[in-house]
């Protein structure tokens, strides 16, 4: 069994990625647009073009994860070679440049596309490292569980802090509070990083001998398919979650008219997410990953819909359903990512090669493809429902983003709890699999 102790030091590894991955989501949009000067329509472009750029950066990072050989292993060495310099482009893609305007969409473009391939650089083999901690798959949910609890506290942190930290180091001067902001951000963040290399052992190796080629690892890739359920639960998952999450604050801004309360209903759902993550190893020890997930799916299918029936006069039960849903719904993500640990060793199973980075690139792509279709999504609803920026809104527009926000992003879930009817690597399954893995005619 892993040590509490290595739990969290592998854990303040999410810490560190949340700190200025979350600072990046929530406001690299407005700082661009507010600070920098520059127009919504090109920052759209950027995120769609550097999204599709992940494509290539996310399953060849992994490919050269899975042949890194060190006296530290193969994927914490990442942690110490990436994390100052993550850190310092973290900062440059919050700093303004005295440029023109193309001059700046050039910087922009540049800092923002390195930012992007920095963090694939270190996360991949951060996640990937999450799979050879233990063997144990009782461990891996246990694992995943220190992680996202301890990785919301970092998306806490920066809900709760950004603004006021931006107001206390700008004075008045919001370029030089963003980037002073992300100092102080990333200099923590590097810390934990370290922190994370430092108190994590890797303790599953691929087979001794292992040689194959960039072309090899993608066709024993696509052979396993219960590595491409996992990529459909996640491109459904968070395009659903996505697409809720986005449209929060608009829902408690127009639909509920209680614009000071956001804060609030944000805070009270990220509280949710934290206790659903640390309630998830309870739940795995007495009942099944597979129905756990499913059930939780659908539990959280069931609020989204009835949280469209609640009058926005009962302020009190709108607020508790989303904090609910957030409970239940992050309750399932440290079994998610548990399953692709399991994953690997099936993939191993089944041919021979384990790839235990191409794994966690392929899957984290798709929940990246889910991020920008849930983002996507929710500025093609406002758009079509008729929405205005700070104005009244009219009647049609409330209901559509009630709809929005309630409704549709159920379809979500419902399709992830569909998709998993079809995998099948249970407890059962599971030990068989490691049984002959660990056979010495498969040493």
């Amino acid at each position: 069994m892993l040590s509490i102790r290595e739990k969290i030091a592998y854990g303040l590894g999410d810490t560190a990625s949340n700190i200025i991955f979350q600072t990046v989501m929530m406001f690299l949009l407005i700082f661009y647009t507010d600070v920098v000067g520059l127009s919504p329509a090109l920052v759209g472009t950027l995120f769609l073009v550097v999204r599709i750029f992940d494509a290539v950066t996310d399953p060849l990072m992994g490919a050269i994860a899975d042949r890194t050989k060190t006296r530290w292993g193969q994927f914490r060495p990442f942690l110490l070679w990436l994390a100052v310099p993550f850190g310092i482009i973290s900062v440059l893609a919050f700093s303004t440049p005295d440029l023109s305007y193309s001059g700046k969409v050039v910087y922009v473009f540049v800092t923002y596309t390195l930012l992007m391939v920095a963090y694939t650089a270190i996360n991949i083999p951060y996640s990937a490292l999450g799979g050879v901690l233990t063997a144990q798959p009782s461990e891996r949910v246990s694992v995943q569980s220190y992680r996202f609890v301890l990785g919301m506290l970092g998306g806490l942190i920066v809900a709760s802090g950004t603004l006021p930290l931006v107001e206390w180091f700008g004075e008045g001067d919001k370029a030089k509070g963003y980037q002073l902001t992300m100092s102080a951000m990333s200099i923590l963040g590097v810390a934990l990083f370290l922190l994370c290399f430092a108190g994590t052992k890797e303790r599953v190796s691929p087979p001794s001998g292992q040689q194959s080629t960039f072309l090899t690892d993608l066709k024993s890739l696509w052979k396993n398919d219960q590595w491409r359920i996992l990529c459909l639960a996640g491109l459904f998952l968070l395009t659903g979650q996505v697409l809720r999450a986005t449209l929060a604050i608009y829902y408690v801004k127009y639909v509920l008219g209680l614009e000071q309360q956001i804060t609030l209903f944000i805070t009270l759902g990220m509280l949710g997410s934290i206790l659903g993550c640390a309630c998830a190893q309870l739940l795995a020890k007495k009942v099944c990953k597979i129905k756990a997930y499913i059930s939780l799916q659908l539990v959280a299918a069931f609020i989204c819909v009835i949280s469209y029936f609640v009058p926005k006069d009962l302020v009190v039960i709108a607020f508790s359903l989303f904090f609910l849903w957030s409970f239940f719904l992050q309750m399932a993500t440290p079994l998610l990512w548990a399953k692709m640990a399991d994953t690997i060793d099936y993939g191993h199973w089944r041919t021979g090669i384990r790839i235990t980075g191409m794994v966690y690139s392929a899957v984290v792509f798709f929940i990246k493809l889910g991020v920008a279709f849930g983002g996507a999504f929710a500025g093609w609803l406002l758009a079509y429902y008729g929405y205005q920026a700070d104005v009244e809104q009219t009647e049609s527009t409330k209901q559509g983003i009630l709809l929005s926000f309630t409704v549709y992003p159920a379809f979500g879930s419902i399709l992830v709890a569909w998709v998993m009817r079809w995998y099948v690597l249970d407890k059962k399954k599971v030990e068989l699999i490691h049984s002959e893995l660990n056979s010495p005619s498969t040493q």
